[in-house]
């Protein structure tokens, strides 16, 4: 899955320490009550026992409380920096990653990650020939992010049965007021889609009503467009119909995605000045001249590795050498590292499993421009 550690740059030029904690935070039977109750303490000591400072400490202790009303499996990511929670997520689905409570030098989002492991966003818009209800969703998140309904005229809208020229006057202006109501829709649709950065809208509701409105969209959104046969809003109409209807298209968009990144560094590698990069150091060097487009990395391979992490442009280094007149914050996981130096290079991270990589490569990249061919020194 692909996305964007953006939103979290300016976080990431901070000066450390971090204090994270990754846990379970169910609170289903009596063992995980009992569990959670001693939760806040123990993650104290674990912070606590690494130098962490009492404004963290205490910072930490409120935030961690267990997610209740939330139905196990779940789990909680906080990120607390001098004494405030920065980030404080809870996260439905079992521990992709096990527990971690560490003081780190730089933050290590690899956990929130694996949980949401794209900024996907796409609408969900269900019309009708008088409205339209349109949600903005983030794939991994329950709720919508946004919500908002659009009210059309209403005068005429159903059509005249009579006959003779007052039925084919009133037809055609009950016609003129659906197309209204979908422009309206439509507008609307393309706002929310030129806004988020939407890369999908599932369009539902009544089938001409839909067409209206798919035909007034703009050229670009028109692309995004998937069409279910779905309409809620009728009598006895099955709401989890739609729901799993837009998670199938969701999940096959995101994997059309995945698979043409793929297919992109499968053809880039055969190239004789490749847009891509293979292997750490040649990733690194990439990513220290902001050079990276889309990372890709199977982070479990990585994860013994360090890097060492720095408070300025290029942002990462394998040696104090590479570290040019930036100072070294100290050393991080690989994966904690090159997350941070995407971020702060606008780079998109792909987490892949190790079998999609070429064999004996932990990490690559796709590039916003080759590096060009070797130059011959001359005699």
């Amino acid at each position: 899955m692909t996305g964007s550690l953006k939103q979290y740059a300016d976080l990431y030029r901070l000066p450390g320490p971090w204090c994270s904690a990754y846990v379970s935070a169910g609170t289903g039977t009596v063992d995980t009550l009992e569990a959670s109750d001693v939760m806040p303490g123990n993650v104290r000591a674990q912070l606590e026992a690494q130098g962490a400072a009492a404004p963290d400490l205490d910072a930490m202790a409120q935030a961690i409380e267990p997610a209740a009303g939330v139905p196990a499996p779940v789990a909680r990511f906080v990120l607390v920096h001098d004494g405030k929670a920065e980030i404080n997520e809870v996260l439905p689905g079992e521990l992709v990653l096990p527990e971690r409570v560490t003081v780190d030098p730089v933050p290590d989002l690899l956990p929130l990650v694996k949980h949401r492991p794209e900024e996907f966003p796409y609408v969900v818009a269900e019309v009708s020939r008088e409205h339209g209800e349109l949600k903005l969703y983030y794939a991994g998140a329950g709720a919508p992010e946004s919500s908002r309904e659009v009210q059309g005229s209403t005068e005429h809208l159903h059509k005249f049965h009579g006959g003779g020229w007052a039925h084919l006057r009133f037809q055609h202006h009950t016609e003129d007021v659906w197309r209204r109501n979908a422009d309206e829709v439509a507008g609307e649709i393309d706002r929310i889609v030129s806004e988020s950065g939407a890369r999908l809208v599932v369009l539902a509701g009544d089938i001409r009503a839909r067409g209206l409105v798919q035909d007034q969209l703009s050229k670009s959104t028109q692309t995004l467009v998937s069409v279910v046969d779905s309409h809620t809003h009728t009598a006895g109409a099955d709401e989890t119909l739609l729901i799993d209807q837009v998670n199938q298209r969701v999940a096959e968009q995101w994997a059309a995605e995945q698979q043409a990144l793929m297919d992109r560094l499968a053809m880039e590698e055969g190239q004789a000045n490749p847009e891509s990069a293979t292997g750490i150091g040649a990733v690194i060097h990439a990513l220290q001249q902001a050079q990276v487009e889309v990372l890709i990395l199977d982070d479990a391979a990585l994860a013994e590795r360090t890097l060492l992490a720095l408070d300025a442009e290029p942002w990462v280094a394998t040696a104090q050498e590479e570290s040019l007149t930036a100072g070294i914050l100290g050393k991080a996981p690989a994966p904690a590292a090159l997350l941070r130096a995407a971020a702060l290079t606008d780079a998109r991270v792909l987490l892949v499993p190790g079998p999609v990589l070429p064999d004996g490569v932990d990490v690559a990249a796709l590039l916003r421009w080759s590096t060009g061919p070797v130059v011959p020194s001359s005699e």
